[in-house]
């Protein structure tokens, strides 16, 4: 499916460095690094703002703007602060539409499953995100899914995934699916009351088995 790049500008970083990237930081922008194609490492920086509003949108292909022209880019890799809660750093490698590529996209799910009604049951979210191959210009932004049909479970073969799209897991691997909680509490309540009606039967025979052995002893 054709559609157009999202533009964003970078602004050339003339230094690197722990301390140099802490002020871009400070300042609202974002360091990067722009590779491939068998051209050098080219160091940026983005508006931290404009791009993380594309990246939760589902951006992943963006046309990067600068001084010396403009690169078609995948966002290969996010660099996270130690509280993994702030992106610090971006790694963009260049591409061309029609190159294919691996890459990880978000499910979307919405409904209530039929089964998820009855009682003890309980829908389990295995996996948010899949692994796709496809042409750059085909990375789809997420895959949407529909839950209200659904049996005890979703797999990879059961997404709805665009033309020109593969998963690269097997199609029998679980998305969601649906568990039955009552039903196994039952069975762990059931074999704690076996376990504890056998304790006073034990303590019962051990009782009647020392009579003898206390009449044999006045015997003697």
């Amino acid at each position: 499916m054709a559609k157009e790049t999202t533009k964003i500008t970078t602004e050339p970083r003339e230094r690197t460095g722990t301390r140099y990237a802490d002020r871009l930081r400070k300042s609202g922008r974002l360091p990067a690094v722009v590779y491939g194609q068998e051209t050098a490492p080219s160091h940026v920086s983005v508006d931290e703002r404009e791009l993380l509003d594309h990246l939760h949108m589902g951006v992943r292909v963006l046309e990067l703007q600068g001084t010396d022209g403009s690169d078609t880019c995948l966002v290969k890799d996010l660099q996270f602060g130690y509280l993994g809660d702030n992106v610090i750093h971006v790694d963009f490698a260049r591409v061309n539409l029609s190159q294919i590529v691996t890459v990880n996209v978000p499910i979307n799910t919405h409904g209530a499953p039929k089964l998820a009604s009855e009682p003890g049951a309980m829908l389990e979210t295995i996996r948010n995100e899949i692994e796709v191959e496809c042409k750059v210009s085909d990375i789809p932004t997420e895959i949407v899914v529909d839950l209200t049909d659904m049996g005890e479970a979703l797999t990879v073969g059961d997404l709805p995934l665009p033309d020109g799209v593969k998963a690269m897991l097997e199609d029998d691997k679980h998305i969601v699916h649906i568990t039955f909680v009552k039903e196994e509490e039952a069975e762990g309540e059931e074999a704690e009351v076996d376990a504890d009606g056998s304790e006073p039967e034990v303590i019962t025979e051990k009782k009647e088995e020392a009579a003898p052995e206390g009449d044999g002893g006045e015997e003697g």
